[in-house]
């Protein structure tokens, strides 16, 4: 009726019950540590369920309920892994629900309907002072008010005390447009303050180090609802004045969160920079722009645009100490013949006029990078290797796809596979991570908001897969995180232990990494891994 589980493995509504009343788990100082808790109700009438955690006074225990949404299809794939194929369409595991739970004097409830299944989520955060050894946590379920067996929870604290992950930019492409929609306030006004806050300071706790600046209105997956931060007034001697009240405040929120570094906004269209940006004197007035859409990327009016404004963003960044932390954008996901002349006019303008800017941008056509137009290339993970093996360094990304046998984190990507996140992007040598979906809570390119928990594709399925857009999920006061955010942050942990310990991307331990869907997919060799790392 009632077991432990590991993280790697999703928990539906229909799962059968398992016989584990033990786990054993290893852990390194400073690490965070998660397992789920899970009860079965093989009856006709449903059960009330109520879960007390019993641990050291050193440990810092969370519990959360597993939450279900309707998935609606499995992903589209010619060599699908999937997981939980059996049990979609249908519920399928994915938020976790905050509850009220203290540890030692409080507990956490649910109601179990007839054949049913649930988890609660239960992460362990371990201090960097703890003493090593061995820790027990008891996990004790009451059912209809009968206390069941105790289970045991066990952590081997090694001695190692991880530091976090070095030189490794994580950035996930951050909606301030969709925070506004969906708890109605005004873009940037006191009240949004307090709401953008929380989301900041998830991101960084799951290991984006890197905050997305909307200085201007993003250029990306649709038309957006004004939300520039910078204010662009234009007197009537034709120059144009640029207000960085906002940016700095977002900037100084961001650091106070933990942030280490900064992307920008792109300076041109998105897949090819064919037009100028999309700039706005007020964010309450849609139709405020300072030039027709339709301008070119290269026009005369955006060249003088960017003449005055690139030189004023240089002296904001150089006095807030920004230079050397930023990521400068061009053009997103740029291809073919078209965007690469388009992107070659672009970039040359940029650098005649800012030649300090260093650009990355997220393009797969290694032509960019041989002739010079990028400094920091963000390859497909479906071509990524070919960059590094090309001798250009390289970040790495995905989006929608590849999917199949790819490293991906979809709601029926393989939960082991999520994990594996972290050992590929250190075995084969990624300068950085971007991914473009954190909290994107709208229909395909359009300014409709969806409800997130009832449609996880944009509502663009198969084109846009399940699970992609978003990472998190919109709270009452704050975001709620999903099983791939916990999975994906814990294993940018185990990437920063291989840093700790300084292991060798070439190390006969990780030889069985070839590339982003050639890798191990079994939790049995993560934990022998770990065990490893730990044990040393």
């Amino acid at each position: 009726m009632h077991w432990l589980q590991t993280s790697l493995e999703r928990v539906y509504p229909s799962s059968p019950e398992r016989d584990c009343s033990e786990l054993d788990l290893i852990a390194a100082r400073g690490e965070q540590v998660s397992f789920q808790a899970c009860v079965h109700n093989s009856g006709t009438t449903q059960l009330g369920v109520q879960l007390t955690v019993d641990s050291s006074d050193d440990l810092d225990v969370t519990v959360r309920l597993v939450g279900y949404v309707p998935m609606k299809h499995l992903n589209t794939d010619d060599d699908p892994e999937w997981e939980g194929a059996e049990h979609v369409p249908g519920l399928v595991p994915d938020p976790l629900l905050p509850i009220s739970f203290k540890e030692k004097d409080g507990d956490s409830s649910t109601t179990i309907g007839p054949r049913e299944t649930h988890s609660f989520w239960i992460t362990v955060r371990i201090p960097t002072e703890i003493e090593p050894g061995l820790h027990e946590i008891k996990v004790k379920f009451t059912v209809n008010e009968v206390a069941l067996d105790d289970l045991i929870a066990r952590i081997e604290l090694s001695p190692v005390t991880i530091r976090p992950v070095q030189d490794f930019p994580v950035t996930h492409w951050f909606y301030a447009d969709a925070l506004c929609d969906w708890y109605g306030v005004e873009p940037y006004d006191d009240r949004f303050w307090t709401i953008v806050e929380p989301y900041m300071r998830n991101l960084v706790e799951h290991g984006g180090s890197s905050q997305y600046v909307p200085i201007f209105t993003p250029p990306t997956d649709g038309i957006k609802r004004p939300h520039q931060l910078i204010r662009v007034t234009t007197p009537r001697d034709g120059l144009y004045e640029f207000d960085f009240t906002n940016v700095r405040r977002w900037v100084s929120l961001a650091r106070s969160c933990g942030a280490k570094y900064f992307e920008w906004t792109h300076l041109f269209s998105q897949w090819g920079a064919k037009n100028a940006l999309r700039i706005y004197r007020s964010n309450q007035d849609r139709d405020s722009l300072l030039w027709p859409p339709e301008t070119e990327a290269t026009s005369p009016v955006y060249r003088n645009f960017l003449a005055q404004f690139l030189p004023k963003f240089y002296e904001f960044l150089v006095s807030e100490e920004l230079l050397d932390c930023s990521l400068f954008h061009i053009s997103d996901e740029p291809h073919g013949e078209e965007h690469l002349a388009n992107y070659r006019q672009a970039r040359e303008m940029v650098r005649e006029l800012a030649p300090w800017m260093k650009t990355g941008d997220a393009l797969s056509d290694i032509q960019f990078v041989r002739e010079g137009l990028t400094d920091v290339p963000i390859p497909s993970i479906s071509t990524a290797k070919s960059f590094v093996e090309e001798g250009f360094p390289a970040w790495a990304y995905f989006c929608c796809g590849p999917r199949g046998k790819y490293l991906n984190r979809l709601m029926d990507t393989p939960l082991v596979k999520i994990r594996m996140s972290g050992w590929l992007f250190y075995r084969l040598r990624a300068r950085g991570f971007l991914h473009w979906g954190y909290n994107y809570w709208y229909k395909s390119q359009t300014q409709d908001l969806i409800d997130p928990f009832t449609e996880q594709s944009g509502a663009a399925w198969p084109e846009w897969a399940y699970g992609d857009p978003f990472v998190v999920y919109p709270g009452q006061t704050g975001p709620i995180d999903s099983i791939r955010w916990e999975v994906f942050a814990e294993s940018l942990q185990d990437m920063a232990l291989l840093q700790t310990l300084g292991i060798d991307p070439e190390d006969p331990m990780l030889s069985e990494i070839h590339d982003y869907d050639k890798f191990p997919k079994t939790s049995e060799w993560i934990a022998n891994a770990r065990q490893r790392l730990l044990a040393t």
